[in-house]
């Protein structure tokens, strides 16, 4: 593959967005084009992993202007796995929310394409301030999902949810322009092989560029910025919760570990302070699912959780935490995703994601049931699934950059784990109804959206809906939990192609190098 394709990566999405605002609502058409965008994108991702395997990074200036005038795209191994699975689980949600009642909307196909084009834009892009624009135009179509998710009279935890998402992600975005713009002040540029290794060289840039990292932090939901992420993703519909679970908090991700590893070329001096902050956001995040009493807050702050395992790889920053950092966030995209979406096909056909308020759905579901009961074992972190892999060997490499106090977090942490996925799994899918009083979702509606003015009668008629959940639900659902275990049955592959994406952070020269002569 040739580095003069990866634009396309962005131009394809984004003029396929526009085509179809341009033709208005011919659903066939819609559904059509975005499934050919997403298949094309989620294979083109798998391409790129078959070329890295046996050669090194690739960059392209964008219509072969003079450098540091053209938007350079560059690719890895890194860039290239989370494009794969970011592919992946766009494929799979957008079958989710098809079935889930958007299918007729004229608005969901440009909204997700457009959504795509700046996932795809800010994990190929390699200039900070590109970086900020991209991240921008993945955010703008998420503010209309938001608004597509709701109804005409949306309850209040709806729209304080989508207020919320609006207002943190305007403030953050202000301060990473502000970082983009000190950075500029600092360094003279934002080109990020111009700025290889200056944060270590001149505290002026690493106090610049801290900026940036503070502000993906936020996007990305550590403590202590972390509230907004367990209040407004729940807020939205399941489909939604389940695309911005894999893409958003994953983009920042990607990015902080890009920055570090370019940008401060994996300065000792602040791994400390990460250690403290993503063992904390374990905790938090673990914690803070403990008093929730619905399926998706509960997997919401167990995101927050996750997100301190993830992270710990670059604060460890030794080949074999960044190795170990990246396979669990390939692994947790795609777990996260299939818990989302199996809890929420159940909310969409029975009408709530309260614990205790639907009938036994082990008896009634038993796929759903089986999709769930892995993919929480494997979160969990127990075998034969990708989550024993992930999180044993970051545990190992903790101990192994003497972080012992860090492995010891993971392990208790992992334990609360456990109690949250049997909480889970005896409040929807082992034990029976308790309370029908006031039911939170009417079943089929794609939002998660309230009808408290139900008699009693009405409600428990919702709840044992005559059919059964579709395939076109259960589907993508069962599809990542299949995932997540042949991920780890068959662990040694991707942990050979995440050691090659952390061999790539380690040294960055070969990635700088294309970038320079793009």
């Amino acid at each position: 593959m040739t580095a003069a394709l990866l634009p396309f990566f962005i131009g394809i999405p984004f003029v396929s967005a526009g085509l179809l605002s341009i033709f208005g609502n011919r659903p066939a058409l819609h559904v059509g084009l975005l499934m050919a965008n997403l298949v094309g994108s989620m294979v083109a991702g798998f391409a790129l992993v078959a070329h890295f395997t046996g050669s090194g990074p690739m960059a392209h200036g964008v219509a072969l202007w003079p450098f540091g005038i053209a938007i350079p795209f560059a690719a890895d191994m890194f860039t290239a796995l989370m494009l794969s699975v970011t592919g992946l689980l766009s494929v799979t949600c957008a079958v989710f929310a098809l079935y889930s009642g958007y299918a007729t909307s004229q608005y969901l196909a440009p909204l997700l394409l457009v959504l795509v084009a700046g996932v795809n834009g800010a994990l190929l892009t390699a200039d900070l301030f590109n970086l900020f624009v991209f991240v921008e135009v993945m955010l703008l179509p998420s503010y209309g999902l938001f608004v597509l998710a709701s109804r005409a009279k949306a309850p209040f935890r709806q729209i304080a949810g989508a207020r919320l998402y609006v207002t943190i992600n305007l403030l953050t975005s202000t301060i990473f322009l502000g970082g983009v713009g000190f950075v500029y002040g600092t360094a003279g540029t934002v080109n990020m092989g111009e700025l290889a290794g200056l944060a270590r060289e001149d505290n002026t840039v690493a106090i610049a560029t801290a900026v940036v990292l503070f502000a993906l932090s936020i996007k990305a939901s550590v403590v202590p910025v972390h509230g907004w992420l367990a209040r407004a993703y729940p807020s939205t519909s399941p489909a939604i919760t389940a695309l911005f679970s894999g893409l958003h908090t994953k983009v920042a991700i990607y990015a902080i570990y890009r920055i570090y590893a370019v940008v401060f070329d994996g300065d000792s001096r602040f791994l400390w302070v990460g250690v403290l902050l993503f063992s904390l956001t374990m905790i938090i995040g673990v914690l803070g699912a403990v008093g929730e009493t619905t399926t998706r807050s509960i997997l919401a702050f167990h995101m927050v959780s996750q997100i301190g395992y993830i992270l710990l790889g670059v604060a460890l920053f030794t080949e074999f935490g960044l190795t170990a950092g990246i396979f669990y966030l390939l692994h947790h995209m795609i777990v996260k995703a299939s818990l989302f979406l199996s809890t929420g096909a159940i909310e969409i056909k029975y009408g709530t994601g309260t614990l205790g308020r639907v009938p036994e759905i082990l008896k009634r579901e038993p796929v759903i049931a089986v999709a769930f009961f892995v993919a929480a074992l494997s979160l969990a972190g127990l075998p034969p699934f990708s989550g024993f892999v992930a999180k044993v060997s970051l545990i190992m490499a903790s101990i192994q950059a003497q972080e012992v106090a860090a492995a010891v977090v993971m392990i208790v942490v992992s334990l609360f784990t456990v109690l949250s996925m049997i909480k889970i799994w005896s409040g929807v899918f082992w034990g029976g109804r308790t309370s029908m009083d006031q039911p939170e979702v009417e079943p089929g509606l794609p939002a998660g959206t309230n009808v408290g003015t139900l008699t009693r009668q009405q409600t428990e008629q919702l709840a044992q809906p005559t059919s059964r959940i579709g395939v076109g639900l259960a589907a993508p659902a069962v599809i990542l939990a299949a995932v997540t275990l042949g991920l780890g049955l068959g662990a040694e592959m991707l942990m050979g192609l995440s050691q090659t994406a952390a061999a790539g952070l380690l040294d960055t020269s070969s990635y700088v190098n294309a970038v320079m002569n793009s």
